[in-house]
């Protein structure tokens, strides 16, 4: 990493580097949040029950829904390496596909 800062959303185990500024807010169950680029927000996103994604009030249009889209292929905290065969780690589209063969 270069040491730039990175937004609120990334987390500390996570190498990536953000790509771009904050745009969208992710809250979780308990209305806890984090502002995030796109990237990480898809990431924490995705790595949360019940989680939901708003725009920032100078977000380009349609980035909550790419948060949202990216989200759902994205595997819980996909910086972990390991077999991922558990429903719970697993992207909610993989879980989806799953439940379709069965």
């Amino acid at each position: 990493m270069t040491g730039t800062p990175r937004c609120s959303a990334a987390h500390p185990d996570d190498p990536t580097e953000c790509d771009g500024p904050a745009v969208v807010t992710v809250l979780d169950v308990h209305n806890a949040g984090a502002d995030g680029c796109e990237h990480h927000a898809a990431r924490l996103l995705a790595s949360l029950e019940g989680g939901r994604v708003y725009p920032l009030p100078d977000a380009p249009a349609g980035a909550a829904i790419r948060v949202f889209t990216a989200a759902d292929t994205t595997r819980p905290f996909c910086w972990y390496d390991g077999p991922r065969i558990h429903p719970s780690q697993l992207s909610r589209a993989e879980t989806r596909r799953k439940g379709e063969t069965e």
